[in-house]
């Protein structure tokens, strides 16, 4: 498949020999392509063109312009979870997914996303990205830690874990002065932390910004910068960042299902990585994605039908085997195929088990309102200038978020 950056219009009311075209718009991968030529042997009466953006900023920028045209949205549109808000701001321009042979197909809070306020589903959930702990066995080892996965788990806490385990463990690694740092980057720690709170960022209720004002950012913000003798200080997909992988700079990754994968990438050749079933606080989930139909469409339910395929439970396993993206059906991580994968590049750690463990101890997701991706940016740039570019003290950036913020008011 190509990438595709252009417009991705809507298919016409059919081709001349009778076939339904339909249009399917992701972005990055989702392991669609074997699916969607399954789709078609078992239909062949559709024809399916896969537009896939490159990243999902591009699939965002077309899809706000095609939606504010009245025009140009493909049948079936992938939207990032971060941006579904767009979807349920405008509900009459999106079809009604709600069928009862989807009933029980996910867990509440990811429904809930798509969700309207009058219980319009309008969007099928397609992967989501239950975060784990990645760590080099090896760097462990050097600094007297455990290293089998199990008693790296109970090291961090366990079922009980918490931040305060999390900074504790670095401390220990840090004070055996083997060289590495003890994670990766302080705004990626800060940022899977603020993840675990309903409301953080904006009221849900009268859309105001609270950041500046919310105690709990506040606390994620001064405990994280209190422990940058943790951090190697860099920014997480820069290129010091990813050239730290073949260079033994960090020992830890808060890592969601699909970052398992990058680590796979930037790590290629290096050895001693493993994946421990366990996060501070519990559940927390970063990322994941939805098939929406937009009313444009000249065949809005042979586009539902396909949604409702490639978001059914066997269709998302098979996904997973082909890209990595963890199934958000419930059926699909309680599944054998799923249970039962491995991945060789961590120790061969049981990751579709763990993921799944994870999976279950996710509860809810955070509030993100029209402001919340500029709120996000400001309070990772504050981190960055006492972590990464080290040019304000931790309450001079703070105090430059806080005026980030009252100019977004």
């Amino acid at each position: 498949m190509t990438a595709v950056t252009a417009g991705c219009g809507s298919s016409d009311s059919g081709d001349a020999d009778g076939k339904i075209t339909l249009n399917i718009s992701t972005f990055s991968e989702w392991g669609y392509a074997g699916l969607l030529k399954e789709y078609q042997k078992l239909h062949p009466d559709i024809t399916i063109k896969h537009n896939r953006f490159a990243t999902s900023d591009e699939a965002k920028g077309q899809f706000q312009t095609a939606l504010g045209a009245g025009s140009g949205l493909a049948d079936v549109v992938g939207v990032e979870g971060g941006w579904m808000q767009q979807v349920l701001k405008h509900p009459d321009n999106f079809v009604d997914l709600a069928s009862p042979k989807v009933k029980g197909r996910w867990k509440d809070w990811n429904t809930k996303l798509a969700s309207t306020a009058d219980g319009k589903l309008l969007g099928y959930p397609t992967d989501i990205g239950p975060q784990t702990i990645a760590y080099r066995s090896d760097l462990f080892k050097a600094a007297g830690l455990p290293t089998d996965r199990e008693k790296v788990a109970e090291l961090f806490g366990g079922d009980d874990a918490t931040w305060d385990d999390f900074f504790a463990v670095g401390k220990r690694f840090m004070e055996a002065k083997t060289g590495p740092a003890f994670y990766d980057a302080s705004a990626s720690v800060a940022t899977s932390w603020a993840d675990q709170y309903k409301v953080l960022w904006e009221d849900p209720k009268t859309g105001d910004i609270i950041a500046d004002k919310n105690k709990d950012l506040r606390n994620i913000y001064d405990t994280v910068t209190s422990h940058e003798d943790l951090s190697t200080h860099l920014a997480r997909w820069s290129e010091d960042w990813v050239s730290a992988f073949q260079k033994d700079k960090f020992a830890v990754m808060l890592a969601p299902s699909w970052m398992l994968g990058v680590i796979k990438g930037n790590a290629a050749g290096v050895k001693g990585w493993d994946v421990a079933d366990v996060y501070p606080n519990g559940g927390v989930n970063s990322g994941g994605s939805y098939l929406s139909v937009p009313k444009q469409s000249k065949h809005p339910k042979e586009a539902q039908a396909l949604a409702e395929w490639l978001t059914a439970p066997e269709q998302q396993t098979k996904a997973f085997k082909a890209s990595g993206n963890f199934p958000s059906q419930i059926e699909a991580q309680k599944s054998p195929e799923v249970q039962k994968v491995t991945e060789p590049f961590f120790n061969d750690a049981p990751v579709g088990k763990i993921l799944a463990e994870r999976a279950s101890n996710i509860t809810m997701v955070p509030y993100r309102g029209e402001n919340y991706f500029a709120i996000a940016a400001a309070f990772n740039d504050a981190i960055n200038r006492v972590s990464v570019d080290k040019t304000h003290s931790a309450k001079e950036s703070w105090d430059m978020f806080v005026d980030a913020v009252d100019a977004l008011k």
